[in-house]
């Protein structure tokens, strides 16, 4: 291992290989043939294939100098190994925070073979050029995401590592970088071709992939500080650092390219579900998932575990969401909300798909269906439709976004907090009369329900289930009038809820027309009192939230 404290981690985002081109002529042993390079630093957290790798090169002639747990691993495989402490002339100290920051080290690597004295200076003071160097940097992302107290976050920011890197990656016309254990058979290939230390067109390009990698990883340092509250909440310059999981077929039209990245640390989501059958995803699928999965994740964890919530997507808005005992309870209910809008759409549950919610679910053409599990009777049934994508994601308990909100904007970008919800300590009833229990229960559910449909949003349901859903409308009188319109039933006896404050009370009164009998809005209008006036006259309870669920 190198400079950092928590030396025994054995896991990293990638490993860092380093060669030399064949330009260098060893001096410290004028009988090695020349036109190859000869020695190799290893120093590796993740170990799989490092011993493949290092045989490899002692195939090639190398000589093998490794740190730490490396030098102990490669032991165990019957791999002569010289320890660092052995080159640099010097003890690891500060339990294991020194070990290669050294110009025995340093020297070696940053050595230009082109300068005869650079060259000189080695031999003046007796430095071996080291050729290779495979690294992998301290698992800071995952000890940060894991919860880890603060000494062993700090631990595992590496040091020596990343200073390694830099160093061999700025020598790129005489050392070629490859940040990737997948590239050690290609590296090793690369050494037997014909061209000179691999190719300096090699050597260039994962030189800036070097560098890419040791800007995320102090990218991921900076912004733990943030997150942790010892800086301010939105600093004046933002990085974000995403791993691409897939190239898309094309973006939200045919005509645009796309890939899908995933956010290292984060713990659950579409990016880091598993796809189990169907055709591939596409750009607009993935949207729809996400909006899926972060509805029905709110829907489940504001209830007891034994209920089942069931969300279906079309356009990135709900077509119906419900929650009840059973699972196939809850999707039935949801199909019920908008059976027409339901043909084609997104579907998320909560809990692992049964054979009867599949054989619902079969009974309409679907695009893709996520959930935590899929009972193997269930997929057998859902498997028979070839191209019914089935996506296994992590379980949804606890589940909430993580970092911040990000909105791209030409020649910028927006940044916000994700919306948690808000404190139902701050409701009020601001009617004469108050909501009944099943009432409350019908607004709670379609409170939550809004926070998920595009502005102006108007959210219409009876207890845990949608009943019409009134989305991205320019008027909220017109989302008041298609909410009611898409519903499959009678609405008396229904309840609202409105993203934004009535401008005025004709909204309102729509809803009441229709049978609607209790309300909740945030208020903050300037005719709210018109607006209670109005539910007063027409026995309707209200609930003013003071909390704002938009979603532009």
């Amino acid at each position: 291992m190198r400079e950092s404290g928590g030396g025994s981690q054995e896991y990293s985002r990638g490993t860092t290989l380093l060669l030399a081109s064949a330009a260098f002529r060893p001096m410290s042993d004028p009988g090695k043939p020349t036109g190859l390079p000869r020695r190799a630093l290893l120093s590796v957290s993740r170990k799989d294939g490092v011993d493949v790798f290092a045989r490899g090169l002692v195939e090639r002639g190398f000589e093998i100098v490794a740190s730490g747990g490396t030098a102990r691993f490669l032991q165990g495989c019957g791999i002569a190994v010289l320890e660092v402490s052995e080159v640099t002339g010097h003890p690891e100290m500060l339990d294991g925070r020194v070990k290669t920051l050294h110009p025995r080290i340093h020297g070696g690597i940053l050595a230009r073979r082109a300068r005869a004295d650079d060259l000189a200076s080695l031999r003046e003071l007796g430095i071996e050029p080291i050729d290779v160097v495979a690294v992998n940097f301290y698992p800071f992302e995952e000890t940060v995401a894991r919860g880890a107290e603060e000494d062993e976050v700090r631990e595992n920011i590496d040091i020596g590592g990343p200073c390694l890197v830099r160093a061999a990656a700025k020598n790129w016309p005489d050392v070629a970088v490859v940040v990737d254990p997948a590239d050690y058979a290609e590296v090793l290939a690369a050494l037997d071709g014909p061209e000179p230390g691999a190719g300096l067109a090699l050597r260039r390009r994962l030189a800036a992939t070097a560098f890419a990698a040791t800007a995320a990883y102090d990218r991921a340092v900076a912004a733990s500080f943030t997150d942790s509250g010892t800086d301010e909440a939105f600093p004046e310059r933002v990085s974000v650092e995403f791993e691409r999981v897939a190239a898309l077929r094309y973006g939200e039209n045919p005509h645009q390219a796309a890939a899908l990245y995933r956010d290292p640390g984060a713990r659950a989501g579409i990016p880091g579900a598993r796809q189990l059958h169907g055709k591939e995803l596409s750009y607009n699928n993935i949207l729809d998932l996400d909006a899926a999965v972060r509805l029905v994740a709110d829907l489940a964890n504001a209830r007891d575990q034994d209920q089942a919530a069931a969300a279906i997507i079309k356009h990135s808005n709900p077509a119906g969401a419900a929650v009840a005992r059973t699972l196939a309870e809850a999707y039935v209910a949801a199909r019920a909300t908008d059976p027409v809008s339901a043909f084609g759409g997104i579907v998320a549950l909560s809990r692992e798909v049964d054979l009867a919610t599949a054989k619902e679910m079969a009974s309409t053409f679907l695009e893709a269906i996520a959930a935590p599990t899929f009972h193997p009777d269930a997929f057998a049934r859902l498997r028979r439709k070839k191209n019914l994508r089935l996506i296994e994601m992590k379980d949804l308990r606890g589940f909430a976004p993580g970092g911040r909100y990000f909105a791209r904007v030409a020649g910028g970008l927006l940044v916000q907090d994700w919306d948690r919800g808000d404190d139902e300590s701050g409701y009020r009833v601001a009617t004469q009369r108050e909501p009944s229990a099943e009432e409350w229960e019908g607004l709670r559910f379609v409170w939550q329900a809004a926070k998920h449909v595009k502005s102006n949003a108007i959210v219409v349901g009876r207890g845990s289930a949608l009943v019409g859903v009134g989305a991205g409308q320019m008027s909220r009188l017109d989302s008041c009038r298609l909410a009611v319109e898409k519903a499959q039933s009678s609405l008396q006896g229904a309840v609202a809820a409105s993203d934004a404050f009535f401008p005025f009370a004709d909204g309102l009164e729509a809803l009441a027309d229709a049978g609607i009998t209790a309300v909740i809005q945030p208020g903050g209008s300037v005719r709210d009192q018109e607006v209670i006036d109005a539910a007063n006259e027409r026995g309707l309870a209200m609930v003013l939230t003071g909390a704002r669920p938009f979603r532009h």
